[in-house]
């Protein structure tokens, strides 16, 4: 037995062992990934990135490709374990060391392919401000995916998203830093639980860093032009609770440059804060195709091979985009060291990483997966039960005349329409629902209501054609060919709503107007949506609107008219039910708005934690958000009091209130504390959510609170671009929302 084969030797030891023993060809093939879909000999036909289960492999291919150098990562091989074992066979058979590989897979809101439990979008996640529930949705992602046989995800998304045009808004956890870091760190915590060799834990590669969700003019990939302050204030701490808190081992890197930096190149970005200032302890990948957009894009260099040079020498470890010939890699990479250019100490660190985490993974002694395991974890009962948890607690109640929840003692017709009504939307970057049957709104309003009578029609579709705006081919994960395209009927919809007592009306977005590559330049709904809205709202009866929506949308005409409106995001396979319970008063709604909901569209961008100098009007009117970040009502009402504020240290503070239900229901209340610097050195913004805290409470019950703020609620990057806390007062808010605060006090610090 050589020593790296030895379990009984520290990890360190071991890598030390195997890197000595290695090639300069074997060290460069670990810094690459292949799709492993591209070798088997029968693909599944319900997903093109899916491997039938009696598929085989090409494995003379396989020699051909990977024999003499090995590969550190599979990506896009989804199917059942004895599938994945079949292809790791080869490479811990096969190669002259028999170095495992790492299985990678997609997996925002569940693992990708077709056997996995579709969560709600993580936009939900955030809507829910409970970082509980995203934790448990960390925990069925990561125990469904190894499950299966892959061991690395690449999620979650922790941009955070300051303009909605950009159609990848709705992966992330919104438009705030500090809601956006409380849920990094506790997703990632949950996905890899402190031990990655665990059956039911995985590596988590959190993505885009670091300052992605800003691209000019909305467009995916498009720069981000934000300055040193605000990446530090906005962006960066999210991946710092990621990487830092929550344990994050690996880290995918943005496309896109950064005040003129192309990330990927940038040694600022790469070095000296991801390894060096957050402690990275596994590797920084390429997003896809990003490496041949600093040639073909960012004119940073004129061929291939002084673009692997410029990315490599900078601090990038491994491709990520399967966008050159696994050949031409290693090719490249090795001439590079034999010329000068690269040490060799630099690939054998970023080739040492790898290693460490296949050792972590427990690879080397257990590389194959049990075949059987999976039919007893994947999709089972207590992971539906999670995903219908979270889609209940994601609901949001924007708008309610009293029409809810309704009251089916006085109603004996209910009209469902609108293009999701009957399609319930599950958005991208998700399971193709093969194995499960999603509910639809209409389906669970019948199944609820035997006794009334339910009517339904489409009345139009979202989107009118399959688009392909860059999409298909080099993202063949979007699944664009799933979406069912809806006619417009809107006459049909409206003869069928008649003389209905109540009309709910179920839209808002599908794969095509929401997801990557499908950016938008319009907030509002899109198709004929509002027509049809204005039409229902004329026949008399009360319109309620349910959301279902990936991003933000301008809905200030329908909110208008409509009675109600109901915030659901896309609520996986459970969506449905969850609506269908909230209309009837089943679950009280306690989520609140991750995002600022813009007026117009040309507000944008209207997020709540905008610094202070412009007016909030314009020649139109009112600029403010129509709905603001942490918005939410509720069936029943709540009453805050007793604010007390404690010095607890130089820059530590005990803040404590009581909140009562005041109502005649049960409800979820989230109480927000905001800190305002009222006299700072350089610009803040008026409000910054520092705390909060999801509470359910009786009728008539009181809970008293305690939140601890420390130096980060307080500190700012002053003008010399050090982090202090500037003595002075600071005024903290206890509040319902970003604009409706209860309480506050001023303290001197």
């Amino acid at each position: 037995m050589l020593p790296y084969q030895n379990a009984e030797l520290d990890i360190e030891t071991r890598v030390k062992d195997l890197l000595g023993r290695m090639t300069l060809e074997e060290k460069v093939g670990q810094l690459d990934m292949k799709f492993g879909h591209e070798y088997c000999t029968k693909h599944d036909p319900n997903y093109r990135l899916s491997v039938d289960p009696e598929s085989g492999y090409d494995y003379d291919r396989l020699e051909k490709d990977f024999g003499a150098s090995g590969l550190g990562y599979v990506h896009d091989n989804y199917s059942v374990p004895s599938v994945m074992n079949k292809i790791q066979r080869f490479f811990v058979e096969k190669t002259r060391l028999g170095i495992p590989v790492i299985f990678t897979g997609e997996a925002l809101h569940g693992i990708n392919g077709t056997r996995g439990t579709i969560l709600p979008n993580p936009t939900a996640w955030a809507a829910s401000f409970d970082t509980e529930s995203g934790s448990n949705a960390g925990r069925v992602i990561a125990a469904e995916t190894r499950a299966l046989g892959i061991h690395e995800i690449l999620a979650p998304n922790l941009d955070v998203a300051r303009d909605p045009r950009w159609g990848r808004t709705e992966e992330t956890f919104g438009e705030d830093t500090y809601l956006s870091s409380r849920f990094a760190a506790a997703v990632i915590a949950a996905e890899q639980k402190d031990d990655i060799s665990r059956n039911d834990s995985v590596i988590a590669e959190p993505k885009h860093y670091c300052v992605h969700g800003v691209p000019e003019g909305g467009v995916n990939c498009a720069p981000a032009r934000v300055g040193i302050r605000e990446v530090e204030n906005c962006y960066l701490p999210v991946f710092e609770a990621g990487v830092k808190e929550g344990g994050a081992y690996d880290v995918m890197v943005c496309y896109n440059s950064i005040d003129g930096e192309v990330v990927i190149t940038s040694e600022h970005y790469l070095k000296e804060v991801l390894k060096e200032r957050l402690g990275l302890r596994g590797i920084c990948r390429s997003d896809w195709s990003a490496v041949e957009r600093v040639k073909e894009l960012h004119h940073l260099t004129e061929d291939d091979k002084e673009t692997i040079y410029l990315t490599k020498k900078n601090g990038l470890d491994c491709l990520g985009g399967c966008e050159c010939s696994h050949a031409f890699w290693v090719k490249t990479l090795c001439e590079l060291v034999n010329e000068g250019r690269i040490e060799e100490e630099n690939i054998n660190e970023s080739c040492r990483r790898v290693l460490r985490l296949k050792f972590l993974l427990g690879l080397f002694e257990n590389p194959y997966t049990d075949e059987t395991r999976w039919e007893s974890v994947v999709h089972c009962e207590a992971h539906r039960d999670i995903a219908l948890e979270l889609a209940r607690k994601s609901v949001t109640l924007l708008k309610n005349d009293g029409v809810l929840p309704l009251n089916t003692d006085k109603i004996k017709k209910i009209a469902v329409i609108g293009p999701s009504g009957n399609h319930q939307q599950i958005g991208n970057y998700s399971c193709v629902p093969v194995y499960v049957e999603i509910a639809s709104v209409y389906e669970e309003l019948k199944k609820a209501l035997p006794g009334i009578e339910i009517v339904q029609a489409d009345g139009c579709g979202i989107s009118a054609e399959i688009a392909n705006i860059g999409a298909a081919a080099d993202q063949p994960h979007l699944i664009r060919e799933r979406q069912q395209i809806i006619e417009d009927a809107l006459d049909e919809a409206v003869e069928i709503a008649k003389n209905a007592d109540v009309i709910v009306f179920v839209g808002g977005d599908d794969v095509q107007s929401s997801g990557e590559c499908h950016d938008r330049c319009e907030m509002t709904l899109y198709g004929r949506q509002r027509e049809l809205i204005e039409r229902l709202c004329e026949l008399g009866a009360p319109v309620i609107l349910v959301l279902e929506n990936g991003r933000p949308l301008e809905i200030s005409k329908e909110s208008e008219i409509c009675a109600a409106v109901l915030e659901t995001w896309f609520g996986g396979e459970k969506g449905a039910e969850a609506i269908a319970d909230a209309l009837l008063g089943k679950i009280n709604p306690g989520g609140k708005l991750p995002f600022s909901l813009p007026r117009k569209s040309g507000m944008i961008p209207c997020y709540y934690s905008m610094l202070p100098g412009k007016s909030d009007n314009y020649l139109e009117g009112d600029g403010k958000a129509l709905y603001p970040f942490g918005f939410g009502l509720s069936y029943t009402t709540f009453a805050y009091s007793d604010l007390v504020l404690t010095r607890t240290g130089e820059t530590d503070v005990d803040v404590c209130f009581t909140v009562e239900n005041t109502g005649e229901r049960t409800g979820d209340e989230v109480v927000q504390i905001y800190v305002d610097d009222c006299e700072s050195s350089v610009v803040t913004p008026p409000l910054l959510l520092k705390a909060f805290r999801r509470v359910t409470l009786a009728p008539g019950e009181k809970k008293t609170l305690h939140f601890s703020l420390d130096k980060n609620a307080f500190r700012l990057m002053n003008a010399k671009y050090e982090w202090v806390v500037e003595p002075g007062k600071f005024r903290i808010c206890a509040a319902s929302s970003s604009r409706d605060i209860k309480l506050a006090e001023t303290i001197v610090l």
